[in-house]
């Protein structure tokens, strides 16, 4: 469920940054960048719940990044020739795309992976632990708020593809998370004294989004199928067809394992990393608020400043590895993950010996490590 939830925000900002990589045409490379953003999210939640802040919570692409990587992009150097925004010319295997693309990739990855060290030295030093008391709900609220508005303008271009679909999938999910929420669902489960029976689920409260983006596609693929949506590329909605990007199916390879470097040596720029800093300081102001709200949730105690440095500092090497294996993007901590937490109420039990990793022989984890145990709360 936790991977359903954070999938379209995973998604979504490789998408968003294709534009600026001179990918718009490229759905290949879209979908090795996707695939790469994935890998390394999963590493950075891995490295996070057992050596970070040691709370169930998801470490994935994070929108802060996203802003000041665009207007890098918008720079005059790295705005993309008129060539490759049309398709009739963009050849996505000819030696010179490929070097359009990677070297702006590779800006992006000296530019996080230097950044990077900078919330690695915050988070390991304590330096984040001693400016808690500036860090409240008035900071952080505002700082996520700001971080999404300069998104609009992308956001705003994409939907333009085919209006009535985006206006249709956004009242679908507004519907379901606002107006269907506490509307429970009659599921089929099994349990040993209950043997098969129904349960009520709050499906529409849990997967707004999804089930939003699902009905848009299907309403789509059944206009693809009666040729109610225009077939010429260069016609308006031709976008919302389902099979606009179908030969990526059939061209992506069965299997492929990002590795770091994959788009060759990054480079390093001042101004890239001056930019990319603004975007690790929201994040790491977002996830201290995180912090809070998934230990909460979860039962446990509020975390002390030291499991905080040691979440933030985890986040830094994090982003340092998304710099390093190329995903265009750092990382940081997924709050609609947090909420579902509450939603399912399903989540690792910590208690406050949890989170410094001592005492915890008796719940059998060993000394140094903390013990976990899978509970409702």
């Amino acid at each position: 469920m936790h991977y359903l939830t954070a999938f379209g925000g995973i998604v979504a900002i490789p998408l968003i940054l294709s534009k600026g990589l001179c990918l718009t045409h490229d759905p290949l490379t879209q979908s090795h960048l996707i695939s790469t953003i994935f890998f390394v999210s999963g590493i950075c939640t891995l490295l996070q719940v057992i050596f970070g802040v040691r709370l169930p919570i998801l470490q994935g692409g994070t929108f802060a990044f996203l802003t000041p990587t665009l207007a890098m992009l918008s720079l005059p150097k790295w705005q993309c020739p008129e060539w490759t925004q049309n398709a009739s010319l963009v050849n996505a295997t000819s030696p010179e795309f490929v070097e359009e693309w990677q070297s702006r990739i590779r800006e992006i990855q000296g530019a996080v992976m230097v950044a990077s060290c900078f919330q690695i030295f915050v988070g390991f030093s304590g330096l984040i632990g001693l400016l808690m008391r500036f860090i409240g709900p008035l900071t952080i609220t505002p700082t996520i708020c700001l971080t999404a508005l300069p998104l609009f303008e992308s956001a705003g271009n994409d939907a333009g593809s085919h209006w009535g679909i985006s206006a249709m999938t956004t009242f679908l999910i507004i519907l379901f998370s606002q107006y269907l929420r506490n509307v429970p669902v009659a599921i089929p489960t099994y349990s040993k004294t209950k043997k098969c029976h129904f349960s009520m689920v709050n499906l529409f409260q849990i997967f707004p989004v999804l089930f939003g983006i699902g009905i848009s596609w299907l309403i789509c693929f059944v206009l693809t199928v009666t040729n109610a949506l225009p077939s010429s590329p260069q016609s308006y909605g031709y976008l919302a067809r389902t099979d606009a990007k179908g030969n990526v199916l059939s061209d992506a390879p069965w299997f492929s394992l990002p590795y770091p470097g994959q788009w060759g040596l990054p480079t390093i720029s001042l101004a890239g990393v001056f930019g990319i800093l603004a975007g690790v300081i929201s994040s790491m102001v977002e996830s201290v608020g995180d912090y809070h709200a998934c230990a909460r949730l979860s039962g446990a105690p509020p975390p002390p400043k030291h499991a905080i440095n040691r979440g933030i500092g985890i986040e830094g090497i994090g982003c340092l590895l998304a710099g390093a294996w190329g995903t265009g993007n750092g990382t940081a901590s997924y709050s609609e993950n947090i909420g579902a937490l509450g939603i399912t109420k399903v989540f690792t039990g910590l208690q406050d010996d949890f989170l410094d990793g001592s005492s915890c022989e008796q719940r059998g984890g060993g000394r140094g490590w903390p013990g976990w145990n899978l509970g409702e709360h």
